[in-house]
């Protein structure tokens, strides 16, 4: 079983020191909600699990939601979304 660290209180506080290309943070996060992330990710420590978190919120807040982007684009006539499925998986 993965063993979790010491809980957290919840209350965020920064102190911010830069170093380079890293910076130093003094964080108080949420006890439930970092014990559920260790479960989800099984990854041992809170600097990683600060890492992959910061990784995905800004991954996720960069994709272009597709809604928005209906009548902006427009497809060839002959083009065959089933076709190009068929290339990209190696068949035909």
């Amino acid at each position: 079983m993965l063993e979790l660290p010491p809980p957290c209180n919840i209350h965020l506080e920064w102190s911010v020191i830069h170093i380079g290309e890293t910076m130093r943070t003094n964080i108080v996060l949420d006890e439930e909600l970092v014990r559920e992330a260790f479960v989800l990710t099984g990854v041992r420590t809170k600097r990683e699990l600060v890492h992959i978190a910061l990784r995905e919120l800004v991954e996720n807040r960069r994709k272009k939601d597709l809604l928005d982007l209906v009548g902006k684009i427009r497809l060839r006539a002959d083009f065959d979304h089933k076709k190009l499925r068929g290339i990209r998986r190696g068949g035909r």
